[in-house]
């Protein structure tokens, strides 16, 4: 049995598949709508100060969105139905900007030793920059016999100018809440034969998003920790809720 869809989890919904729509139809047109609505590294020149909100709703796949609205439209009702409105759109986007600064301390952190390598060996990262720009549309020349400066080089250059898009730090944040405010519902997913209890779903996330993240696979696009930032945030939240509910009682 589906789900009866409350208002706020209905309107986030119609919101991420407008932007996914709308954006897809401007790629016709050849207008980069990503460039001014995903979420770049804050230091970069591609940044804007409203891609902490807008990147939540633009995805990079059809399978992307489908994901995270099935899963925001499975779990998303229930909570909206515990928290109240005004508490769930708290959550939903306290979530989403909890793995966008996670995502990006983890970049800094890369950008910094990253800078600092190159900076050592005296090479001109203002270059790096001045080509990050999303409309630069060529590759960036990089001047050195050194393989491990071009290396560098170009994994700045790279970090600059890919943005992080999705609600999945958001929609880990509702998975986190849900699995800590109903830690003994037994949930179905894909790919796994029986039901597990929500109150492993949590830790499990944590782990995979900790090992993926710092393991950096080769192929693997997945903004790891902005899932981890999501599910803590989801956590905490739940946490505090209780407790000044049990307070209240």
């Amino acid at each position: 049995m589906f789900p009866q869809i409350t208002p706020v989890t209905r309107n986030i919904i119609i919101l991420n598949v407008i932007f996914f729509v709308g954006t897809l139809l401007l790629k016709n047109l050849n207008i980069n709508f990503d460039a001014l609505l995903a979420g770049y590294f804050p230091l970069s020149p591609n940044f804007r100060s409203w891609q902490i909100i807008t990147h939540m709703f633009m995805h990079g796949s059809i399978m992307h969105i489908v994901f995270n609205m099935l899963t925001l439209y499975s779990f998303g009702p229930v909570l909206e139905q515990v928290l109240g409105q005004k508490k769930f759109i708290i959550l939903y986007f306290a979530a989403g900007l909890g793995g966008f600064v996670l995502y990006n301390i983890w970049n800094y952190v890369e950008v910094s030793q990253i800078t600092s390598f190159l900076t050592s060996q005296s090479y001109d990262i203002h270059e790096i920059y001045k080509y990050a720009d999303i409309n630069y549309s060529g590759e960036m020349p990089i001047s050195s016999n050194s393989e491990a400066v071009r290396d560098s080089a170009q994994s700045l250059f790279n970090i600059l100018r890919t943005p992080m898009v999705g609600a999945s730090g958001a929609i880990f944040g509702i998975i986190a809440a849900f699995s800590t405010l109903f830690p003994e519902a037994k949930l179905m997913f894909m790919f796994i034969p029986f039901p597990i209890k929500a109150k492993y779903l949590t830790p499990i996330i944590i782990v995979v998003s900790i090992v993926l993240g710092f393991g950096q696979f080769s192929g693997d696009n997945i903004a790891h920790f902005a899932h981890l930032g999501g599910a803590l945030i989801g956590f905490l939240y739940i946490r505090n809720w209780k407790k000044h509910r049990d307070r209240i009682q």
